[in-house]
């Protein structure tokens, strides 16, 4: 079945895939059971369209069937100089301070684990 989705979401996929395999394969692992990512809200990545594109790549020997979990993490702004958080939808900007926010959580797109199966030996 032909990928249908995101051609940047479907790039993120193929590249996780390569970095999982590649683990997988360093330890050596017989087969890649699940995986588990980190997807900020900010970091401009459609969950459902990266999922989608999982499920249509991971037909390769070691990953075939891995299941794709991912968290995803609310936006947080703070203070850039005092880290004083600030509230969502407010003002970006420190009403002690008078600074600018910064991204403080919500950015993020990270492999956070890999679950496979070893040999014995």
């Amino acid at each position: 079945m032909p990928y249908d989705g995101g051609v940047h979401e479907y790039a993120i996929a193929a590249s996780l895939l390569r970095m999982v395999e590649e683990r997988a394969r360093e330890a050596g692992a017989q087969r890649v059971v699940r995986v588990e990512v980190r997807v900020g809200a900010q970091a401009g990545v459609e969950v459902d369209l990266l999922r989608t594109a999982w499920e249509g790549i991971r037909n390769t020997a070691l990953s075939a069937g891995a299941r794709l979990e991912v968290n995803c993490v609310p936006v947080r702004w703070v203070c850039a100089l005092c880290r004083t958080p600030l509230a969502s939808g407010g003002p970006l900007r420190c009403s002690d301070c008078d600074v600018a926010a910064v991204l403080d959580g919500g950015g993020e797109l990270l492999l956070e684990r890999i679950e496979f199966e070893v040999g014995d030996g």
